[in-house]
């Protein structure tokens, strides 16, 4: 067995917690302003499952392949970068559901809407996606400074109070 993780899974729990340490901040961040008691109490099961499964995934980080060490750059962590990371998971999160909408339409007519709706998605992924790079926000090429960034973000979610 590998000492490490092959490339390709490597990627996907990079955006596996790259995704739910989003989430998680968005959920710990409307805590504050949840009311009704049963949706406080989703919310909450939220919280809790988001940091399992983030702290699960972290533990494989330390076998992810590395080309090399970064050192943490803390002005690339900003306001900006968090909310252009949260426009970018919900175009991925829109491109993965217009796929997924369109194997189950059987009407012509709504398959062409989806299709148009689909490639609007892509073109906006695209377009997130080439901000954040071009603002350094998003490493790319650079797996071992994208993997920081995960365990770092990660590590502020789970430290994050809620309600905060």
């Amino acid at each position: 067995m590998p000492k490490t993780l092959a490339w390709h899974e490597t990627l996907e729990i990079h955006e596996l917690v790259a995704s739910q340490t989003i989430c998680l901040i968005q959920c710990k961040s409307s805590l504050k302003n949840v009311t009704d008691d049963r949706l406080r109490e989703l919310y909450t099961f939220s919280v809790q499952a988001l940091e399992k499964n983030i702290r699960d995934l972290l533990q494989f980080y330390p076998q992810a392949p590395r080309e090399e060490e970064m050192l943490e750059d803390e002005e690339r962590q900003t306001g900006t970068g968090f909310q252009a990371g949260e426009l970018l998971s919900a175009s991925k999160s829109a491109v993965r559901n217009y796929a997924i909408a369109i194997t189950e339409t059987a009407t012509p007519a709504l398959r062409n809407v989806l299709i148009r709706h689909l490639n609007s998605a892509i073109n906006w992924h695209t377009r997130v996606f080439h901000y954040m790079y071009e603002h350094g926000l998003y490493p790319a090429y650079n797996l071992s400074q994208l993997l920081n960034n995960d365990v770092r973000n990660a590590n502020r979610a789970l430290r994050m109070r809620e309600e905060e």
